[in-house]
């Protein structure tokens, strides 16, 4: 599988519980905090969910 880089852009401050639960199940913890993960089908969903919170590149 591919591997994709995810970069929290934006604060999760003032978002729902289920945005903030998500990027935590990311493996994010703060604004410009990186991880590299398998671009499964799961994790493509939950970028989805929080696309307007994080920066998505392929590796």
């Amino acid at each position: 599988m591919a591997k994709i880089k995810i970069t929290q852009i934006k604060s999760v401050i003032d978002r729902s519980e289920r945005q903030k639960r998500t990027i935590q199940a990311l493996g994010l913890k703060r604004i410009n905090h990186s991880v590299e993960v398998e671009a499964t089908p799961s994790v493509i969903g939950m970028v989805r969910k929080v696309n307007h919170l994080v920066a998505i590149e392929t590796v």
